[in-house]
């Protein structure tokens, strides 16, 4: 049985939280302009990722795709935290990101 800690959490649960911080400062992902995903409109954080995608070295792979890479990496980890108008915001970013590449947009599962 894992030790756990008094609050609860197993020894080292601390620790792994970081790992997304880890991540962002040590991967090949593209350098961002600072505080892109804090802009108060979606088209200002699609045209920053944008600009950034396609000035960064550190890539792997298409702008587009790096900069959508990005731009789910950061929802995914702010998670259930993320208030609900900033991940309405951050998923029109995402619209806005697509229009900006000229990529079209998903369609939507009928039911």
């Amino acid at each position: 049985m894992p030790h756990r800690s008094p609050h609860g959490q197993r020894a080292g649960a601390r620790q792994g939280r970081r790992w997304s911080q880890h991540v962002t400062e040590t991967s090949d992902a593209m350098d961002l302009e600072h505080g892109v995903f804090a802009q108060s409109s979606a088209q200002a954080i699609a045209r920053s990722l944008k600009r950034s995608a396609e000035h960064s070295r550190r890539r792997k792979s298409d702008p587009f795709r790096s900069a959508m890479s990005m731009l789910n990496f950061y929802i995914n980890r702010a998670g259930r935290r993320l208030p609900a108008v900033r991940k309405r915001r951050l998923e029109a970013a995402k619209r806005a990101l697509r229009e900006l590449f000229h990529r079209p947009q998903p369609q939507r599962a009928s039911r």
